[in-house]
């Protein structure tokens, strides 16, 4: 084929109106499949979010959580749905046979999963996690070496965010066991030192009042004083328990630590510290104490 044969088909293929006028309304209706698309979801989305919080409002709130979660879960799969079909729609408009195109991805699909296992296996242990309500969005878990609150659980990956900013993305099917700190009341364990001079009792009781006089949002029952927990050269060790709402025992430990540092020191409790006990001789070669 000549140039000029070529310029003269290019010439007749650009000009066609036909050509032009049936990619036009493909075009067209492609926007159309895709606008419709996007609005699907969006609706959608606002249907599960409305029956959601109806649901949350009728339930306990240790049930909330799962309801948030599965939300959640609902929407992800409606919008892989949405868009799927979407896509097919939008091959079908530019004369793409959807018949042996579904067969292949039949065939496809079962190839990949026995080659994918992993993949499968991450997104049946995602509906196993919400389905037995092992933890949802909001809860602070440790998993492995990965510390955090939940910020997403997906059909394929669950995300943490750590306390000091790190997001850490975990394929579901590694999550393989898990410690949840959001469920039940957590419990506060401190222990103070006096000086071994001190008198325990005397020091257990300030520490007493001073825990029953306290008062904060976290705690769920009054601090107990335990007694004596250990016994130092230097000086003895007094333990206080206190149970507080989940995951508040680290913030409540370090409240109760200056409150009771600041009873001792208004009723002039010392806490150990470092002494030193020396002896001098006098001049008839007898022993004087002195500090």
């Amino acid at each position: 084929m000549t140039m000029k044969e070529i310029y003269a088909t290019a010439t007749g293929w650009l000009t066609n109106q036909e050509i032009w006028q049936g990619l036009g309304n493909a075009v067209f209706r492609v926007a159309i499949i895709l606008v419709v698309g996007k609005v699907l979801v969006w609706i959608i989305h606002k249907t599960i979010n409305r029956v959601v919080l109806e649901r949350e409002s009728k339930r306990l709130p240790s049930h909330t959580r799962r309801m948030t979660t599965l939300g959640k879960l609902m929407k992800n799969v409606v919008s892989y749905v949405v868009y799927f079909i979407a896509a097919m729609l939008v091959l079908s408009e530019f004369g793409i046979d959807l018949g042996p195109l579904l067969a292949g991805a039949g065939v496809l699909g079962l190839a990949i999963g026995f080659g994918a296992q992993s993949l499968v296996k991450d997104i049946i242990t995602g509906f196993f996690i919400v389905l037995e309500d092992q933890f949802a969005v909001g809860d602070v878990i440790q998993s492995g070496q990965f510390k955090g609150t939940v910020e997403m659980i997906g059909l394929r990956t669950t995300r943490i965010q750590s306390w000091t900013g790190e997001m850490f993305i975990i394929p579901n099917g590694m999550i393989n066991e898990v410690t949840n700190f959001s469920i039940n009341n957590s419990i506060a364990v401190v222990d103070i030192s006096i000086a071994f001079e001190e008198e325990v009792d005397r020091a257990i009781e300030v520490i007493r009042h001073t825990m029953i006089t306290l008062q904060d949002t976290d705690l769920v029952n009054a601090p107990e004083v335990l007694g004596v927990q250990a016994i130092a050269p230097t000086g003895v060790t007094l333990r206080v328990i206190a149970e507080c709402k989940p995951n508040t025992q680290h913030a409540l430990a370090r409240k109760l630590n200056l409150e009771m540092k600041k009873a001792l020191d208004a009723n002039g409790i010392e806490i150990p510290y470092p002494r030193m006990v020396t002896y001098q001789r006098n001049e008839k070669g007898g022993i004087k104490d002195g500090a």
